[in-house]
């Protein structure tokens, strides 16, 4: 037994010191350890659907499903922008634009009003700067090459790096009031 407990100790130093070698070059994802701890952390405060959502695209970034991650991620960030539209009952939006006065629910604007535009209004409303809302268009372009057939493969650190993004984003936009 004295053997076989010696065996099993150099083998587990093998393996700690092969991690500790390979964790250091971006192509080993046998040896990459992903912690998301903190992320899950930054989810407090979100909506119940926010949370899920934000919830469904770490999951698919800890399972490898890097276009969805995008895709989830993205939608959590909306929602909580469109939840910031309407949390005035939608005076300050139609204020800012009149003619998206028949809309007069969320899911009206939804339906009705594109992402880009919404985006867009969320700057003239005050709860977006010039930049965060450039800075989302082109978020909004990523998401739309990994929502539908294209070439675009994101990896692991893109992924991450989107999500944890719009995590930040949505830190801000949940302070912000109209």
């Amino acid at each position: 037994m004295d053997f076989v407990e010696e065996m099993r100790k150099r083998v587990a130093a093998f393996a700690g010191a092969a991690h500790e070698l390979f964790v250091q070059h971006e192509g080993s994802k046998a040896s990459r350890v992903i912690s998301l701890t903190q992320t899950w952390r930054d989810l407090e405060g979100l909506s119940l659907l926010q949370e899920s959502l934000f919830r469904d695209s770490l999951l698919c970034v800890e399972r490898g499903v890097y276009r969805a991650a995008h895709v989830m991620a993205w939608a959590a960030f909306m929602d909580l922008l469109e939840e910031k539209l309407a949390s005035d009952g939608l005076t300050a939006l139609h204020a800012v634009r009149p003619k998206w006065n028949p809309y007069q629910t969320v899911e009206e604007l939804r339906e009705n009003v594109v992402e880009y535009q919404l985006l867009d209004a969320a700057r003239d409303v005050g709860l977006l700067s010039k930049t965060a809302t450039k800075t989302l268009h082109g978020m909004l372009s990523k998401r739309n090459e990994c929502a539908h057939p294209s070439a675009h493969e994101p990896d692991l650190n893109e992924a991450l790096g989107y999500v944890s993004e719009l995590l930040k984003r949505a830190s801000v936009l949940q302070s912000k009031t109209l």
